[in-house]
């Protein structure tokens, strides 16, 4: 059994084998939490507690990076999570008359 023709007009039959295509992993996206002068300090941690499922002391001490470096990075998801999440924040700080900001941005 020889497979030199290529047409196969000798009568064999050739198995073609699809290469697996690689699934391209969907891009992360960064939820940031920013400062402002006016959202007591712990309505943002409540926010993290809430939103992003995180302990009261990791809360605390996340707040306390967004009130000294201006933000901080709460969480990385995919597009739709991170949508929702920030929707629910401003939703949540709206509803509460508080001008938290929260954003979200390509990692």
């Amino acid at each position: 059994m020889t497979m030199d023709d290529s047409d196969g007009a000798d009568g064999e039959v050739g198995i073609a084998t699809k290469a697996k295509p690689k699934t391209a992993k969907p891009p992360l996206y960064k939820v940031l939490i920013l400062n402002d002068d006016y959202t007591p300090m712990e309505f943002v941690v409540h926010v993290l507690e809430r939103f992003f499922g995180m302990s009261h002391a990791q809360s605390f001490e996340l707040m306390l990076v967004v009130h000294k470096k201006g933000l901080a990075v709460v969480g990385v998801y995919s597009n739709e999570v991170a949508e929702t999440k920030v929707a629910q924040v401003m939703d949540f700080a709206r509803r509460h008359q508080h001008p938290l900001q929260c954003t979200m941005e390509k990692e």
